[in-house]
């Protein structure tokens, strides 16, 4: 049976707007970038959210006592409208203990290429690229 997500919007002011699932958390985006992280924002946190959580699950598995994890996500966009994006890339930036390079690798392509379901949800002619590098 395949699983259905609801959510809400409300228009607050300005561009400014309140959401999330019914009787669960609220988020806030802002069209201006000012109170709040923007839409095509808040797309590149839930692209890099969603690979980290998939990153800290694998590497849990992996017996890797995970201490950092930051991502830095850049997203490239068109000129003409709409201004979606054509790229993004990531840069992952792990620490831990039993953590080396190759099981750093392993996990974020993992995520990238197989698990990340916000990052497989985007057009598939978004070209998406990343580092690792031990923190």
């Amino acid at each position: 049976m395949q699983e259905t997500k609801r959510a809400s919007l409300s228009w607050q002011d300005g561009l400014r707007f309140v959401g999330g699932a019914p009787d669960g958390p609220m988020s806030s985006i802002d069209g201006d970038n000012v109170a709040a992280p923007g839409p095509m924002l808040a797309l590149l946190l839930a692209a890099a959210s969603c690979s980290g959580s998939d990153v800290v699950l694998i590497l849990k598995k992996m017996r890797v006592q995970l201490r950092e994890l930051r991502i830095e996500v850049t997203g490239q966009r068109r000129e003409q409208e709409p201004r979606r994006y054509t790229a993004l890339h990531f840069d992952y930036h792990i620490g831990g203990e039993g953590l080396d390079h190759g099981k750093a690798t392993r996990a974020v392509s993992l995520s990238v290429e197989k698990y990340c379901s916000v990052i497989h949800s985007l057009a598939p002619d978004i070209a998406v690229t990343y580092a690792v590098s031990l923190a």
